[in-house]
């Protein structure tokens, strides 16, 4: 190797030189690494800022596992290995925490010279390095807890699998390596089917933050592409013709092409796009599109419908005010409240930042370990006196409303506002559905990137009955919708009329 090389081109050297492939028809021969891999452990490790962390977004079969292991290993017993440190890999189950390990242990078999300063022990998915002493485990979200390490290098393999912003096993990874001044994090994973997962969050934060410290290499195909489009299949597929097999990939995508029921998973693992497996109720790009701040006057100069969906005492209550401008536009106000004893539990139960969005003021928490239905009309009937916005109508699911109305009499909310029930069944629910789709599909609706409205959307799940009449589904929902709910049931009643149907101007004649 020539004198001048970088720690990069070191890290490609010894992959290339010392790591055979572990399995497969090119056993045991030197592994070959593709350009768009060299380019991503350059930019790690050449990186003139210090990479702190490293992302790469990528669809299946294309060498994640293999890539993970190599750069393991170059900081087990290769030129990234220091003094008695450790080194680890992470995965959300057993299954694929064994991988990595398992292509590790074989490298190591195949090649001489990496057997002889390595040794590995399958019983504890761990590989020692003798001659800097580092020590790797292969760790599991379902297995071995991750607590009590303080890895330099963390590598996390399929975080796409990960629900929600965050998880314990991940925190407990991320939140171990304070000991040490340059540590790494990589995650190398086909992309989550939400925006509001993990990997989802990090890349846009990556690529909103432009942080000189974190490389991010996202391989995608276009939103809304042909399945059959192979210039699309590259996109996101960098190691077709290499070794991602064309005709394998090609006989997935058109069985995918004929079997709508197919699509949805084939476009998130083969063409690595935000596509849940499930039918979510919203494109993530349509949402995006109508996320434009909120114009308060607009709630104290025209008619404005309040959506209040109730949630068990311990859980989630929304409120979400709903006027629409003179140009059409429907603007969204939510308030969201949770009971204040239990939250950071509750966070880590939902995976969902509750605390974070309580201390920024974006959430309500009241009371104890549950809601009192009285405080809650009580902080709506002064947040609305104070904004200067009287309410002219209530939407609202009968579930506890009984209780509700109650409290709201005798603290004085919305005692000038026409309350309307409205079924949470297919027939009642379905118009609502469609007319708030609509609205999204043609840009009328603000919400302001509100997190609460955010996470909802990202999440909502919405399900047909034979005649095709839509309605979202909690149950089938991997995160709280109710602020998404009540702002369906908001909107309908500004949209379609429903304030002025409900108001008799002749009834005032005597």
């Amino acid at each position: 190797m020539v004198s001048n090389a970088t720690r990069g081109d070191r890290v490609i050297a010894f992959i290339e030189q010392f790591c055979m492939v572990p399995e497969g028809k090119d056993v045991g021969s030197s592994i070959k690494l593709a350009d768009f891999q060299k380019e991503f452990i350059r930019e790690i490790y050449d990186n003139p800022k210090g990479t702190r962390r490293a992302i790469l977004g990528i669809a299946r079969k294309n060498g994640k596992s293999a890539l993970i292991a190599g750069l393991m290993l170059a900081h087990i017993c290769g030129p990234e290995a220091k003094l008695n440190s450790q080194v680890v890999s992470g995965a959300m189950s057993r299954d694929q925490a064994a991988l990595v390990f398992n292509l590790a242990s074989k490298m190591i078999q195949l090649s001489p010279e990496l057997s002889k300063v390595c040794r590995a022990v399958p019983s504890k998915k761990s590989i020692t390095g003798l001659a800097r002493n580092v020590e790797y485990r292969a760790l599991a979200a379902d297995g071995t807890t991750a607590h009590g390490l303080s890895p330099v290098l963390a590598i996390l393999d399929e975080v796409g699998q990960v629900k929600g912003p965050s998880s314990p096993f991940l925190e407990a990874i991320l939140t171990s390596q304070g000991a040490h001044e340059e540590p790494l994090q990589v995650f190398i994973s086909t992309q989550s089917p939400s925006d509001a997962d993990f990997f989802s969050l990090i890349i846009d934060d990556a690529k909103k933050s432009k942080d000189v410290k974190t490389v991010c290499h996202v391989y995608e195909a276009d939103a809304d592409c042909d399945l059959l489009d192979k210039k699309q299949w590259v996109k996101a597929n960098p190691a077709m013709g290499l070794f991602r097999g064309e005709a394998d990939l090609e006989e997935q995508l058109l069985q995918a092409s004929r079997l709508p029921s197919m699509e949805a998973s084939a476009r998130n693992l083969l063409l690595n796009q935000r596509v849940a497996q499930d039918s979510l109720f919203l494109a993530p790009a349509i949402w995006k599109k109508n996320a434009n701040t909120i114009d308060m006057s607009v709630f104290r100069s025209n008619p404005v419908a309040l959506g209040l969906d109730l949630s068990a005492r311990n859980d989630l209550t929304a409120c979400v005010a709903a006027a629409q401008d003179d140009n059409g536009i429907v603007h969204l106000l939510p308030w969201v409240f949770c009971p204040n004893k239990g939250i950071e539990e509750r966070s880590q139960r939902d995976r969902t930042p509750y605390a974070t969005w309580v201390r920024e003021g974006k959430m309500i928490a009241l009371g104890g370990a549950s809601l009192d239905y009285e405080q809650i009309a009580e902080h709506l009937r002064d947040s609305l006196d104070d904004l200067g916005i009287e309410p002219n109508f209530v939407c609202f699911d009968r579930w506890r409303i009984d209780v509700f109305k109650k409290a709201a009499e005798d603290v004085g909310f919305a005692t000038w506002a026409e309350w309307h029930e409205v079924g949470q069944g297919f027939k009642d629910f379905s118009p609502r559905v469609e007319n708030f789709e609509s609205l999204l599909l043609e840009e009328r609706i603000r919400h302001g990137n509100h997190p609460l409205l955010n996470m909802a959307a990202a999440n909502a799940i919405a399900v047909s009955d034979p005649a095709g009449s839509k309605k979202l589904d909690k149950s089938k929902s991997t995160q709280r919708i109710d602020p998404l709910i009540a702002a369906v049931m908001a909107v309908f009643a500004i949209s379609e009329g429903q304030l002025e149907e409900s108001f008799d101007a002749t009834s005032l004649i005597g």
